[in-house]
């Protein structure tokens, strides 16, 4: 990075999560990168039939991306894939759209997060590879959870200090954490057994009630964050009757 008026970043790595018209020949494309977070650009002319970075600027694809600019909107001078190109489709795709829209909506921009970058590319890939795609999603929200500063409390009840008990019920209470059921001063929360939660701890999602109690406390807990925010992959998701 030069200092100056032409402030120049080279050889960022990052990826795509959404794009949009900007004049008649120019997108504004919002990337994800590994030094500096959520990053929005405009890509002049990519519009343009024979443009460079008109096949490029696709979603969960590497890219080597060289940019400039001061301001919040950079100028992004070159976009470069970073390793062989692979298609996510079906499902999965759905579930890469579900990533870019959370990140979206919940990352700041120019706020680097260079582990949440990598367990991205982690996502990505396991998605490509065809692995449990629920499983995926639910190790995703929770680091993304954490990297925002609301990690979850999977190990010890948030009033008591007490380790959690695998056959004892649970109330999980946004920004607070697990209380245990029948506590006289329980504010209420979603109700969950004490095994999901260890489970969720190890990140095991073999047993099939910890597959379907963390699936409702992630949506809860990330509906609780993203506010009025409506995410648009998730009612397909939902739709599928799937993850």
């Amino acid at each position: 990075m030069a200092a100056g008026k032409s402030t120049r970043y080279k050889d960022q790595a990052g990826y795509v999560l959404h794009s949009y018209p900007y004049q008649e020949t120019s997108l504004i494309v919002e990337v994800f990168t590994r030094e500096f977070g959520r990053v929005a650009m405009v890509a002049k002319g990519a519009k343009r039939a024979h443009s460079p970075l008109r096949s490029v600027l696709m979603p969960f694809h590497a890219l080597t991306l060289d940019w400039s600019g001061r301001s919040e909107l950079k100028t992004l001078r070159s976009a470069e894939w970073r390793g062989a190109f692979r298609l996510l489709v079906g499902r999965a795709l759905i579930c890469g759209f579900y990533l870019n829209e959370l990140l979206l909506k919940l990352l700041h921009r120019d706020d680097p997060h260079d582990a949440l970058f990598d367990a991205y590319e982690r996502t990505l890939q396991t998605l490509l590879d065809g692995a449990d795609q629920a499983v995926a999603l639910r190790c995703f929200e929770k680091r993304l959870l954490a990297e925002l500063g609301y990690a979850l409390i999977l190990d010890h009840d948030a009033q008591t200090h007490e380790p959690l008990q695998a056959r004892r019920q649970y109330h999980y209470i946004a920004d607070r954490g697990p209380v245990a059921l029948g506590v006289r001063d329980n504010p209420g929360g979603l109700e969950l057994l004490g095994q999901t939660l260890i489970d969720m701890h190890n990140d095991d999602y073999s047993a099939p009630l910890t597959q379907q109690q963390s699936k409702s406390l992630m949506r809860r807990l990330i509906g609780h964050y993203l506010g009025n925010q409506t995410l648009h992959s998730r009612q397909l998701l939902m739709d599928l009757q799937d993850l």
